[in-house]
Parts: C-alpha cells; structure tokens; sequence
C-alpha cells in the first residue's frame, strides 16, 4: 500500500526520471527517422497506383494501424528472430532496444506513409495542370508546387505523430526496456510513494510534449508564412485534431 502523499517526493524523482530521458528521446529520433524513410517508401506504391504494391501497402498500413503497438511490441521481440532464423539470420542476441525502435519505427512508418499520401493528395490539381501547362516537368511540379504545400499541410500531422511517440514510449518497459515509465516504476516500488512517481513522470512528458506542439506549430506557421489563405485560426484549430482522427481515408471511409 502507498504512504501517506508528500509533495516533496515529486520533486525529488523529477531529475532521478529525467536521468533516463536519453533512452525516451532515442527511441522517438530513432523511430521517426526510419519511420520517415519506411512511410516514404511505403506510400510511393499508392501515389503512383502500382497494383501489386499498392495492396502490400495497403496491407502493412491496415496492420500497423489496427493494431495496439503493445501487441506490435511483443510479435516483433518474439516473433522477428523467429522469421529471421529460417534464413539463418541470429538476432537473438541483440538488445533489447533495437526491438523496440524497429517496432516504433514499423508503426510510425504506416502513419507517415498515409501522412504523406494525404498531403500529396490535397494539393490542388488544377496547380498541377497549370505547372504542366506552361512546360514543367514532373520533377519541378513535384518540387517547386506538390512538396511544398504537401509539407506545410503534413506539419500538424507530423507533429501529432512525434507527441503521440513520445507518450506510447511508455509501453517499451513492458520488455524490459528502462527508459523513464520503467525507472517510475522502480522508484515507486522502492519508496511506495507511487502518486508522486507518477505525478513527476506526468509533468515531465507534459513539458516535453508542449515545446514539441509549440515548435510544431512555430514550424507550421513559418512554412505556410506566404500562404494567404490558412489564417492564424486555422493553424491553430489544426493541432486540436487527435493523430489517429486525421482525415486520411479515401471516399467511403476505406483507405486509398
């Protein structure tokens, strides 16, 4: 049974979590960067129709996407060294961590892949025909009009995907992995004030996940600064969608 509340013990176990923040923030660069390369790569089948591809995709997206990232977690920590041994490829061995980074990186990868899908598909088409029309090439239609405003429109959503990593991080102690939920719970069961663990485990996620949407938004705002028609409003209202509710579904609610 927990004592009795101290409010002191909050602010003792502040910087005893924030000794772990490292292992926090690596799992989220880590997974966001190969989840932006494994989106991309994920998302050109789709954006350019190529049938058999477009279904693996469509698939891997449905996967990672309709499912909890805690069952993700233990079918890659368990599942993974199995597959990869028919191959006689050992990864038994390997750490923990690189379990949990190609998980976050395989989810976040789905979610970018339809981040991307969906800003490319907003752009305007009649931009497009125009840029074609007075003599463009595909290559500066897709640098000079489609990235540009596809960049400024996947902003809020890139930005909803890093916050929304850096909270689900929570779940990587469940494999052992001691990050800051997983040094809470240490620190919890060795002084039975778990309040307090928690309610400094919580300030510290809140602070960092407020300067991510701030400069998330700051980012928004200074990509979109020649953009006369997203007003301050706007953007703002942007960052109010949750991740999993952006409008990435095709017509009928199924996915493109």
């Amino acid at each position: 049974m927990s004592r009795r509340f101290d409010i002191q013990y909050v602010f003792e176990f502040i910087p005893k979590l924030m000794a772990y923040l490292n292992i926090t923030l690596l799992i989220v660069g880590s997974s966001i960067v190969l989840g932006l390369l494994i989106g991309l790569i994920v998302a050109l089948p789709r954006l350019y129709n190529t049938p058999v591809l477009k279904r693996l995709s469509q698939l891997y997206v449905s996967f990672f996407r309709g499912t909890p990232i805690l069952i993700q977690l233990f079918l890659v920590y368990y599942g993974l060294p199995e597959v990869l041994g028919w191959i006689h490829i050992d990864v038994s061995r390997l750490a923990v961590l690189y379990f949990v980074i190609a998980t976050y990186a395989l989810n976040s990868g789905a979610f970018i892949s339809e981040m991307i899908r969906a800003s490319v598909a907003a752009v305007d088409r009649g931009q497009i025909e125009a840029a074609h029309s007075i003599g463009m090439s595909g290559y500066q239609t897709f640098t000079r009009v489609i990235a540009p405003q596809a960049l400024g429109i996947s902003i809020p959503l890139f930005g909803n995907l890093v916050i929304g990593n850096l909270k689900d991080t929570s779940l990587a102690f469940t494999l052992g992995v001691m990050e800051m939920t997983g040094r809470s719970q240490t620190l919890g069961t060795a002084t039975q004030h778990f309040i307090e663990t928690y309610i400094a485990l919580s300030l510290i996620y809140f602070v960092i996940s407020f300067g991510l949407e701030k400069g998330f938004q700051w980012m928004e705002r200074y990509v979109n600064r020649f953009d006369g028609h997203r007003s301050e409003k706007t953007l703002r209202a942007s960052w109010r969608r949750p991740l999993r509710a952006a409008p990435l579904l095709g017509k009928g609610g199924k996915s493109g």
